[in-house]
């Protein structure tokens, strides 16, 4: 996970996430990690049109986005 992290902030790779907050409810967003420390991460958070600080153990599953070529065009 932590790699995926770091790799996304030196591309500037937007990541779906499925993440679990701190009362167990579960969510699907959409991120750009901003900043990674040791336990944590801050992201700007498209779902909620602002910017987030995650825990790193609470992330369920962490995907890079992948844009075809036909989108950047």
């Amino acid at each position: 996970m932590l790699k995926l992290l770091v790799k996304s902030v030196e591309y500037g790779q937007l990541l779906d996430m499925v993440y679990m907050a701190k009362d167990g409810s579960i969510s699907q967003r959409r991120i750009k990690v901003l900043q990674v420390g040791d336990v944590s991460f801050r992201a700007y958070c498209f779902t909620r049109e602002s910017k987030r600080t995650f825990t790193i153990d609470n992330i369920l599953a962490l995907v890079p986005v992948v844009r075809k070529e036909s989108d950047v065009v």
